[in-house]
């Protein structure tokens, strides 16, 4: 039954509606890579990229239900602004599929290209005494709070514990996150390598969420062959996650981006509300369910149901660019 369906038969909008039947989902969702991946992609396994999230987690034990672990191969890509625990994580979850995991540390090939010390050099222009062994993460503005989210602050914690919160003017927001992008631009890259060499497919990890948000790098994370999860709701991929087994601890670990040397959340630098609340927002908007009864079933007011439907439309249309091809002449 869809969760359409089970609206119309109850007038009570609460977080029920996303409820799944996991053992039906996900074998529609192997059924579908089985036949995307020998009909549209004539390829013959799989390579995905694992970060120990919960994302990644669930895609890569549903591409070991579609073509079995011998044909999955899984890349574990640190840098030097990660988190020790990802790549724990990540081999915990690839040692209970049986799924080669292949480590491509990228940390050299990021600091040659510039990476750390063009997003340090933006720093410095409103931090000059920014350095090694500083940390930094970038924030937006909370939405339920009326800042509006194209608000952009960057935090730094200096060597001595010093924590400051700074308003970025445009060029120097731009100038970080495009240092920063070339993360999972490289990680892409290598992703591709290996399908190439051994005629894989690419899986994207993005949830419904992201992918309508445009929570994602063009070219970078956002460049996939198949996207087994992109129409489930974060709620949904927790739900996946329990009946495909992955560890409990990885389904108990905070969504974070893990770019920054600063512990971030993904509502820090990207969305307004935790992801249960977010979830049920998104769905009311595009279902036509009143603000009341989606503050009502999400625990928030009406006023900032109202923002966060805002914030929602706002990153539409903003981030509409990341979802279009190349544009060419007829």
């Amino acid at each position: 039954m869809s969760a359409t369906t089970a609206l119309n038969r109850s007038s009570a909008f609460t977080s029920d509606i996303l409820h799944l039947d996991a053992a039906a989902e996900v074998e529609r969702i192997v059924t579908a890579m089985r036949t995307q991946l020998r009909t549209d992609l004539k390829r013959r396994g799989l390579v995905l990229g694992v970060s120990g999230g919960i994302d990644s987690s669930v895609c890569a034990a549903l591409a070991v239900r579609a073509v079995g672990p011998e044909r999955v191969l899984a890349l574990m890509m640190p840098e030097n602004d990660s988190d020790p625990d990802s790549r724990r994580l990540a081999e915990a979850l690839l040692d209970g599929l049986g799924a080669e995991g292949v480590v491509e540390d990228i940390g050299e090939t990021l600091a040659a290209m510039g990476c750390y010390q063009r997003r340090d050099d933006a720093i410095r222009t409103l931090v000059p005494e920014f350095g090694p062994g500083w940390g930094c993460k970038v924030t937006i503005a909370n939405s339920l709070e009326g800042d509006g989210f194209a608000i952009s602050y960057l935090v730094v914690q200096s060597l001595d514990g010093e924590t400051r919160r700074l308003r970025m003017p445009a060029e120097v927001y731009l100038a970080i996150v495009a240092a920063t992008n070339m993360k999972q631009r490289t990680r892409k890259q290598l992703e591709y390598y290996h399908a190439d060499r051994l005629n894989y497919a690419v899986i994207g990890t993005p949830n419904k969420i992201e992918y309508d948000q445009g929570f994602f790098v063009k070219n970078g994370d956002g460049a996939a062959d198949l996207k087994p999860i992109a129409h489930l709701y974060k709620s949904q991929v927790y739900q996946l996650a329990e009946y495909l087994g992955v560890p409990e601890e990885i389904r108990r670990r905070p969504p974070t981006t893990d770019t920054w040397t600063l512990a971030q959340s993904q509502e820090e630098f990207y969305f307004s509300v935790p992801y249960g609340q977010m979830d049920l927002c998104m769905y009311g908007l595009d279902n036509g369910v009143s603000r009341d009864d989606v503050a009502q079933a999400a625990g928030l007011t009406a006023e900032q149901v109202g923002r966060v439907w805002a914030d929602i439309e706002g990153k539409r249309r903003s981030t509409r660019y990341l979802h279009l091809p190349a544009l060419a002449l007829e």
